[in-house]
């Protein structure tokens, strides 16, 4: 599915949505990819995660292109709007 995907965008959900999330950040970082990867962060679901990962970067254990490689919009308007600057 991946491969045949032009972006990823995680959706809420639990520990898969999870997993599937950091893989493709993880290739991302590793520079396996380019795709545009998307959090959308529906009702504020996401922003315990987002805060994890602004703590981690402001304490050095990954750097600031890792945080920027994730897009976090709020609503599925957010999404497709994003979605067409990016892919565009």
């Amino acid at each position: 599915m991946f491969m045949n995907a032009d972006a990823i965008v995680a959706l809420p959900g639990g520990p898969g949505s999870l997993d599937e999330l950091f893989e493709v950040l993880t290739w991302r970082q590793l520079g396996l990819h380019e795709k545009p990867v998307l959090l959308l962060n529906v009702a504020g679901y996401w922003d315990p995660l987002v805060a994890l990962l602004d703590h981690i970067v402001a304490h050095g254990f990954a750097d600031a292109a890792f945080r920027a490689s994730l897009s976090v919009v709020g609503s599925v308007a957010e999404l497709i709007a994003e979605l067409r600057r990016r892919l565009s």
